[in-house]
């Protein structure tokens, strides 16, 4: 599955899909954030089970602001709409498959 564009218009839906989402809180002038860009879109097509989603947090203050985003880039886990895990800064993709698992 492709990565998902994350906007307060579509985020309710995502959260409620039943299925584990990983949010990328990011922005286009973030070169850490660019680093991770690819990293999400593998696990994105090797996690059918999951949602990959990306919020550019100068599009999308509001939901940066609800989740406490600080520094960027920060990757969120949400099961069952709630936070499970998180992380900031740039990490591996195994730490990241490994948050999906929690």
């Amino acid at each position: 599955m492709a990565v998902l564009k994350v906007t307060e218009s579509n985020f309710s839906e995502i959260k409620n899909s039943g299925k584990t989402v990983l949010l990328d809180f990011y922005a286009d002038w973030c070169m850490p954030c660019r680093m991770m860009g690819p990293v999400v879109e593998e696990l994105a097509e090797e996690r059918t089970d999951c949602i990959a989603g990306k919020v550019n947090v100068d599009e999308e203050s509001a939901l940066a602001q609800m989740f406490g985003v600080e520094s960027i880039p920060m990757l969120v886990v949400l099961k069952d709409g709630k936070i499970a895990d998180k992380t900031v800064g740039v990490c591996s993709k195994e730490k990241l498959a490994a948050m999906l698992d929690v």
